[in-house]
């Protein structure tokens, strides 16, 4: 990993999880400028409980080494949580620094997402052909996993 790539990578993945952490906590204890801003969303109180939980194990999760599988869920959550706030904020009018700072909160995590290092990433193929290198198959397999049989001679 370059340096730089390197630097990257802590430095959105530092504010990725300090997002979540304190946004995590803040949910937890139903901070009141939280609270209020949920409920003006439109969103019942007791979801800053649930939010709250699943933030701060998220963060745990991507700032703890291995777990690359719960790392993807981890960054899936975030994702899911980030952009839904910034869509929320669109549907409800909110001023343009609450867009500003969802999604420049999201792109940080698609970044720290992205430029992990490969201790951190899943060593199987997820998605055969999406970026990562099919595994070699046995003679007359490929016909098994493609539904086509050869032709018997």
């Amino acid at each position: 990993m370059s340096n730089a790539r390197s630097i990257g990578y802590w430095t959105t993945t530092a504010v990725t999880v300090f997002i979540l952490v304190s946004g995590g906590v803040a949910d937890l204890v139903h901070r009141a400028d939280t609270a209020s801003g949920m409920t003006e969303l439109g969103y019942p109180t007791y979801v800053m409980t649930i939010l709250g939980v699943w933030k701060v194990l998220g963060a745990l999760t991507i700032a703890a080494p291995r777990f690359p599988l719960v790392k993807e869920w981890a960054y899936a959550g975030t994702f899911f949580d980030l952009t839904g706030a910034f869509a929320s904020h669109i549907a409800h009018g909110s001023g343009a620094n609450h867009l500003f700072y969802t999604g420049f909160f999201a792109l940080c995590a698609v970044a720290s997402w992205g430029l992990r290092p490969a201790s951190r990433k899943l060593a199987v193929p997820v998605f055969r052909g999406f970026g990562r290198v099919a595994e070699p198959q046995a003679k007359g397999a490929r016909a098994v996993a493609t539904g086509r049989m050869p032709a018997v001679a």
